[in-house]
C-alpha cells in the first residue's frame, strides 16, 4: 500500500468512527406487580352491583346513602378507567376505594336496617334497589 492510499484509508476509518451511530443498552425498569388486598365477597358482590347501576346512569338511591362524597370518587375512579373489564375493575376500585364503599354500606345498614354482609348475590342488591325506587313518594304536578 502506498503512502497516499494509506492516508486516504485512515481518513476513511476516522470519518467513519466520526459518523458511527452508538445506541447504549435499555435501563429497563419494571413496576412491582400491584399486590390486591383480599376482599370479603359481599364488597365485591356490592362493587359489581354498583359498576352495573353506574354504567346505567342509574344511581340516584345510591346518592342517598353518601356521606362523604364518596360517590363521586368512586364515579371519578370508574369514568377514568371504564377500559378495565367488569372483573378487573372490580378488584382495581375495591384496592382504592375500599372504604369508601364500606361507608356507603354502613349508611345503608344505618337508614334501612339491612345488613350487607347478609346481600349475597347481584340479585339480591337489584331487588333492593327496585324497592327503593318503587317506594320514592310520588308527587302529582
Amino acid at each position: 500500500m502506498t503512502e497516499e492510499s494509506k492516508k486516504t484509508a485512515a481518513e476513511k476509518t476516522e470519518k467513519d468512527e466520526k459518523f458511527q451511530v452508538v445506541i447504549p443498552e435499555a435501563n429497563r425498569v419494571e413496576m412491582p406487580a400491584t399486590e390486591f388486598a383480599v376482599q370479603p365477597d359481599y364488597l365485591k358482590v356490592f362493587a359489581n352491583f354498583y359498576i352495573a347501576k353506574f354504567e346505567q346512569a342509574d344511581l340516584e338511591i345510591m346518592d342517598t346513602f353518601d356521606g362523604n362524597h364518596d360517590v363521586v370518587e368512586i364515579n371519578t375512579y370508574l369514568t377514568n378507567n371504564e377500559a378495565f373489564s367488569r372483573q378487573n375493575l372490580i378488584k382495581h376500585v375495591l384496592n382504592i376505594h375500599a372504604q369508601r364503599f364500606e361507608d356507603i354500606l354502613a349508611n345503608i345498614k344505618k337508614e334501612t336496617g339491612i345488613d350487607p354482609q347478609s346481600m349475597k348475590t347481584y340479585e339480591d342488591w337489584d331487588k333492593w334497589y327496585t324497592d327503593r325506587r318503587n317506594n320514592i313518594p310520588q308527587t302529582m304536578s
